[in-house]
């Protein structure tokens, strides 16, 4: 694939042999596997690691050294239960560490499957080891009954925000708060329709500015955005299309007075797209990775994506700006549900007059000046129409117009993006990610990225070929062509 881009030029790289197997530090233990959850606590110079009925705190220097470790297991009767439910007891039948989040300095707090029946605790670290508390508490709408059903997860002030399934089977799925207002979806197909969550973070768009500057006039609230696939409602099709989407909701939410007691009322949803050339169906999302700004109007979040085609094995990488997708959501059109011919249902753009305050929106300064204070206040007008509309009619546009990187071959389903300082140690008005993404078949690449003002281009380097610039990114000059692996 060849993107033609302007106006950079992509300088020649000095290439050199790094991450050979022999200087790849790794950590494993016989008997345990499913290392499927990780917590970075730099404070303690540990990674904090969660498996198969185990719970592991590495030197983060030194990964392959485990300073403690604490099981987790099942117990035989919770092993029994979930066997005589049909289920395999070596292999669905165990703690799976599905969720790992810091609550304070020491503190931090722990899910797993438990034999289909989710379970969380807290754990301490402290004079070199680690210990579960055993203050066991419920864990459902917080982690999966199923190991490998996919969640996400985000500790915001010390409240937990989960998108997961609520049931056994998995056919129940939300997007929950457990505190101080439990809040969670409706269980309805135009919120969510069997959707597979990927990732979940904050946006602190409440926060004073560092450098002085206003980026909040509005008086707006902290946002969490949920990224998932689901099945479309809006569009016609002889099977079910998935498509991807980012939600959010607000953190001040608490809910309705009458209508939407304690359910969402700030929860909207929009389609992401990350088209590529040749007509194909919707690529769908397999993670993300939040570029945070201290400026959250140029925070980015990166996507990867796969083609949903079984003949078409392909990926691809977009990036969104955060303004981009809060624009869609404060000020784009909304779907809206028709009846055509007695019998079909069809979803097109809403044309009416909207409630006041805007369905789904924030308490901010103007509501505030309107006498509405917090959610519970909201006229049941708008809370209704949110309860009908969660859907919105336009979709976000990556940063480009079109994906950084497309890739044929093994799928790639992972992603890390991360700034980088200029190998002569300068600063320059250009900035340099690389992202790291891992593919199906275990195979690592490094990807250079370089960003000019109307400008971006993508190089991909296996793993073991990995290229550092001998000079930079010119901005200003006349092309800026890469082609890609």
């Amino acid at each position: 694939t060849l993107l033609n881009l302007q106006p950079c030029i992509v300088i020649h790289c000095a290439c050199m042999c790094l991450f050979l197997d022999n200087h790849v530090i790794t950590f494993k233990e016989e008997g345990v596997w499913n290392y499927s959850t990780m917590l970075i606590r730099e404070d303690l110079g540990l990674l904090v690691l969660g498996a198969r009925e185990a719970i592991y705190a590495l030197d983060i220097n030194d990964i392959s050294v485990a300073k403690s470790k604490v099981p987790w297991k099942v117990t035989e009767e919770k092993q029994k239960e979930c066997t005589s439910k049909g289920k395999h007891p070596d292999i669905d039948c165990r703690n799976y560490v599905r969720m790992l989040h810091q609550m304070n300095d020491s503190l931090m707090y722990v899910c797993g499957t438990n034999a289909f029946s989710p379970t969380c605790d807290y754990i301490t670290y402290g004079d070199g080891r680690l210990k579960l508390e055993g203050k066991q508490e419920d864990g459902r709408g917080k982690c999966p009954f199923d190991p490998f059903q996919r969640s996400s997860s985000v500790m915001v002030d010390q409240d937990l925000y989960s998108a997961t399934s609520l049931n056994f089977l998995g056919s129940e799925p939300v997007i929950l708060r457990t505190s101080p207002f439990p809040l969670r979806t409706l269980f309805k197909s135009s919120w969510l329709n069997e959707p597979n969550f990927v990732y979940m973070d904050v946006v602190p768009e409440s926060e004073d500015n560092p450098e002085g500057d206003d980026d909040n006039p509005e008086g707006d609230d902290d946002k969490v955005y949920m990224f998932f696939s689901e099945n479309a409602v809006e569009y016609d099709f002889y099977n079910k299309l998935v498509v991807s989407r980012v939600a959010r909701v607000c953190k001040g939410d608490m809910g309705g007075q009458r209508t939407l007691q304690r359910k969402w009322t700030s929860f909207l949803k929009i389609r992401l797209d990350c088209s590529v050339p040749e007509p194909s169906l919707p690529y769908i999302i397999q993670d993300v990775f939040h570029v945070r700004h201290k400026k959250w109007r140029k925070s980015v979040f990166y996507a990867v994506f796969t083609s949903q085609s079984s003949t078409d094995l392909s990926s691809a990488v977009c990036a969104y700006n955060v303004t981009d997708i809060s624009e869609v959501f404060s000020r784009g059109k909304f779907k809206t549900e028709v009846t055509v011919e007695m019998s079909d249902v069809k979803w097109v753009m809403y044309n009416g007059e909207l409630p006041v305050p805007r369905p789904g929106a924030c308490i901010n300064n103007a509501a505030k000046s309107a006498g509405i204070m917090r959610s519970l206040d909201l006229p049941d007008k708008t809370l209704q129409f949110i309860r009908d509309h969660p859907l919105m009619d336009d979709a976000v546009r990556p940063i480009t117009g079109k994906p950084l990187l497309l890739k044929r071959g093994p799928l790639l389903t992972r992603l890390v993006v991360d700034d980088v300082t200029a190998p002569d140690g300068q600063s320059y008005p250009v900035m340099f990610h690389e992202l790291f993404v891992l593919s199906s078949c275990m195979q690592a690449l490094r990807l250079g990225l370089c960003r000019c003002p109307s400008a971006a281009a993508v190089v991909i380097f296996p793993v073991w070929t990995v290229c550092w610039p001998e000079t930079l990114t010119v901005p200003g000059t006349p092309q800026c062509n890469s082609a890609l692996e």
